[in-house]
């Protein structure tokens, strides 16, 4: 048996320490190790509830945004805040355009290199000139010994694509997306002020008001990323994915718990009913029944984290945060949330099932794509686009709004309440984010956070269930433990923040291989 430990791997609230046993082949055994404790949370009890939009915003600079939303919208509901169209649409705006910026990001530039032999582009033989001039590149970067970013990385193993065309288009393609992704943040920031770390979203809607010349550079832009997403970005993937990648999607390499959640996401109406991104439950793989989602039903269980158990209960709205670092058995600085006692996904993938757009279930059902590590590349891929044409409508309308008439701000409802309680439940490009706040005596009282990773990366619970990525990690097949990238892709499927330093622990020897991995 051997043991690989990858550390640390980042993500939004940290660090993340992954421990995997491997026995003829295959894990054995996992572990998700959260190795950071930030406190937050805790940082904002007794503070005037308008700051946590702001507090929030610095839990996470790659999804950018997120939080600041998620938090403004649990301050909507705790001080009975109504948000006009024209507030609405701008949020929409600035968190779309981040997400345009993430997803992409994603595939190109943090996993598509665990799945190409990058060197097989100094053997491309074709005539393309913009193809030729990457091989030119890259050869001269080998040459004078400095493939950074490119390289360190994984050795190439049989799932690895080593046609030199197929890997030399994904180089350039990866230098596009640097390109595209930074178009996304100047989109985002137009309405935002800046990014990261937004400073418009504030509870009552936003603060910028956009002129005809701000929504036109933003319209130029976003037609340009649709024009990426549908020429490059999705075909990249379906490419990779029903080609070469095909017997791991079959197989569902990664699949992990069968159990999806989705809170929905990006409102098309004032009251927030209708929501773009559907709100729903999937259970036990049935795809058939989709379940509506109960708030009450959300516990997060501390059995195996590093907190001493909530006298209050586990509810987000009755829980707290307080660290107990010599508690026996814990294992991470991670919660383990669940709905109804049970893990549950979320992320790109559990927003298609639940939604099921024609376009991706045709591609799923054709090849046999199975859930797993690159069912979630196809799925962030697929509603990425999805997303970016509809935010062509939200500009649409909000062209519609501007006029004597248009607010962008509930004034009415700007000072803290005496008392309240709100859940601002959306999505981030991760997955499921909840903020719930209690306000008492015009301050915070509580405040809790249940992000996407705390989800997918959850520890056992009191039951000894294992989080998502636990279950997802046991059975994916390890031939060389020296070389663990199949462990490292199914992590990175699920899109957390990865750090690239490889500990590999021999038993028989107790020697400390060392491995640093380029992102």
């Amino acid at each position: 048996m051997a043991k690989i430990v990858i550390d640390p791997i980042t993500r939004i609230e940290g660090h993340l320490r992954i421990e995997v046993e491997v026995e003829n082949g295959k894990v054995s055994a996992a572990r998700a190790l959260g190795t950071m404790y930030r406190g937050i949370e805790p940082m904002l009890h007794g503070r005037d509830p308008r700051d946590a939009t702001y507090v929030t915003e610095r839990v996470c600079g790659v999804c950018a945004g997120s939080h600041g939303w998620a938090s403004s919208l649990a301050l909507d509901q705790a001080f009975g805040a109504k948000v006009p169209a024209g507030g609405r649409l701008i949020r929409n705006l600035i968190i779309g355009a981040m997400w345009l910026h993430d997803h992409p990001l994603h595939f190109y530039h943090l996993s598509a290199l665990d799945y190409i032999d990058v060197m097989a582009v100094a053997q491309y033989q074709g005539k393309d000139a913009g193809l030729l001039a990457v091989k030119d590149k890259i050869v001269k970067l080998v040459a004078a010994g400095d493939t950074a970013p490119l390289t360190p990385r994984y050795k190439p193993d049989e799932f690895s694509v080593k046609d030199p065309e197929l890997v030399t288009m994904a180089v350039a393609h990866y230098l596009k997306a640097l390109e595209m992704q930074a178009k996304a943040k100047k989109m985002s920031a137009l309405f935002a002020g800046k990014q990261p770390h937004q400073s418009s979203i504030v509870v009552g809607g936003v603060t910028i008001l956009p002129t005809i010349k701000t929504v036109a550079q933003y319209r130029s832009m976003l037609l340009e990323q649709i024009d990426f997403i549908e020429k490059t970005y999705l075909p990249d993937v379906v490419t990779f994915g029903t080609g070469p990648l095909l017997p791991l999607a079959q197989a569902g390499i990664g699949g992990g718990s069968p159990n999806y959640l989705a809170y929905g996401g990006f409102a098309q109406d004032n009251e927030g009913k209708e929501l773009f991104l559907k709100r729903g439950i999937l259970m036990n793989g049935d795809l058939s029944k989709v379940l509506p989602v109960d708030e009450a039903k959300i516990t997060e269980d501390v059995q195996y984290s590093w907190y001493k158990p909530s006298a209050n209960g586990k509810t987000p709205y009755t829980e707290d945060t307080v660290p107990d670092l010599d508690k026996k058995d814990a294992y991470s600085f991670v919660k383990a949330p669940r709905y109804e006692g049970q893990p549950m996904e979320v992320g790109p993938l559990a927003r298609m099932l639940i939604m099921q757009p024609k376009g991706l279930m045709d591609i799923i059902t054709k090849y046999n794509i199975k859930p797993g590590a690159v069912a979630r590349h196809a799925a962030r891929a697929y509603e990425t686009l999805l997303l970016a044409k509809e935010m062509l409508n939200w500009v649409d309308q909000l062209e519609k709004e501007m006029g004597s008439n248009f607010r962008i701000h509930d004034t009415e409802h700007w000072n803290a309440p005496e008392s309240g309680q709100g859940a601002g439940m959306t999505e981030a490009p991760r997955g499921a984010l909840g903020h719930f706040v209690k306000v008492a005596n015009h301050k915070i009282d509580n405040y809790q956070m249940v992000v996407p990773t705390t989800w997918n990366f959850s520890p056992k619970d009191d039951k000894n269930i294992p989080g998502p990525l636990e279950q997802a990690l046991i059975g994916v097949p390890v031939p060389d433990p020296e070389n663990p990238i199949n462990v490292v892709r199914v992590v990175r499927s699920y899109d957390p923040c990865l750090a690239c330093a490889i500990h590999l622990i021999d038993p028989a020897t107790n020697d400390v291989k060392k491995y640093q991995i380029g992102w």
